[in-house]
């Protein structure tokens, strides 16, 4: 008896090995799958912005960074006691003006060096409703709790949304052709924004998403958003606010993200590299037994020899 559906993946290519260089941007779900590859020590990057909601904060800044175009004073402003900007999410807010500019140039430099490098980048979309600030006229990133007067509310069109996912792919493509571009939706329901509204939101980004998507020049999809839906599809697998996914979920979509994305040879360097992690998180009832200190001398010569057969792995 079957009691769950199951979509159906395959394994993609090409796949993420030890090698590859990794690039995520968008919602706070892409920092979910971040911390799994960073636990596993592949070599990526997420969000150095911070979070990133909707789709034209994600495409103003590749363009930005395809044109090196620096960050200056117009692109902050001073609120509740810190320097803030609303093409970035809060994690990058400063007391000083001058951190803040600095802090948003150091991310837009990350972020080209990780452009120029990656060889696959993963978006994920949490949002097709976008706020404009209507004195700059421009599409926020994050509104930073400022004033609702502040903005004009209003949801991206598919069509938009196609010539916005067009332009992410062309300034991907034009810092390396041969990047593979996963598309994903975050299965995070954005409910401030109503229960069908959000619907309507996630549909605009499914559709303009899936008519871009191309297989055959490395611009592809992952489910995420169908694993939580259709497949899990149950509160259990939700935090107490209903909306997140809980542990269990993420885990359980890693696992899928593992079969569709991580070569078959990279499984056994991931296990090494999790019997570590469990080594080092190791807490002993007696920090000096006799035993616990042999356990710690085997243990350092395990990481220094992956670190030696990976140098840019660091425990």
């Amino acid at each position: 008896m079957k009691l769950q559906t199951q979509i159906p993946l395959i394994q993609q290519t090409p796949a993420i090995d030890y090698d590859s260089k990794l690039l995520l941007l968008g919602s706070c779900f892409a920092e979910n799958m971040a911390k799994k590859l960073s636990y596993f020590k592949f070599q990526n990057k997420v969000n150095p912005l911070g979070v990133l909601f909707n789709p034209v904060a994600i495409s103003e800044l590749l363009i930005r960074a395809k044109a090196s175009t620096p960050y200056t004073e117009k692109d902050v402003f001073y609120s509740n006691d810190c320097w803030q900007s609303f093409r970035a999410h809060s994690r990058l807010n400063s007391t000083s003006k001058s951190e803040m500019i600095t802090g948003l140039n150091t991310a837009l430099q990350s972020t080209q060096d990780h452009l120029k490098s990656a060889s696959h980048v993963f978006l994920t979309f949490g949002t097709a409703w976008v706020y404009k600030h209507i004195q700059s006229q421009t599409v926020v990133a994050n509104c930073h709790k400022q004033p609702q007067d502040q903005f004009e509310k209003s949801i991206l069109s598919v069509d938009q949304l196609q010539k916005i996912f067009a332009t992410i792919i062309s300034v991907l493509k034009a810092f390396n052709p041969k990047v593979t571009i996963v598309f994903s939706i975050s299965p995070v329901r954005h409910l401030k924004d109503g229960f069908v509204e959000n619907n309507q939101s996630k549909a605009h980004l499914m559709a303009a998403v899936h008519s871009v998507v191309e297989p055959s020049k490395n611009i592809q999809y992952f489910p995420s958003y169908e694993l939580l839906m259709d497949e899990l599809r149950d509160y259990r697998f939700y935090n107490e606010d209903m909306v997140h996914p809980n542990q269990i979920a993420i885990d359980y979509i890693w696992k899928k993200f593992q079969y569709s994305w991580i070569s078959d040879e990279s499984i056994a360097i991931m296990q090494e590299v999790n019997q570590l992690q469990k080594g080092l998180a190791h807490r002993p009832f007696n920090p000096l037994a006799a035993a616990h200190t042999a356990f710690l001398t085997k243990l350092a010569v395990k990481v220094k020899t992956l670190e030696s057969r990976f140098p840019f792995m660091k425990f």
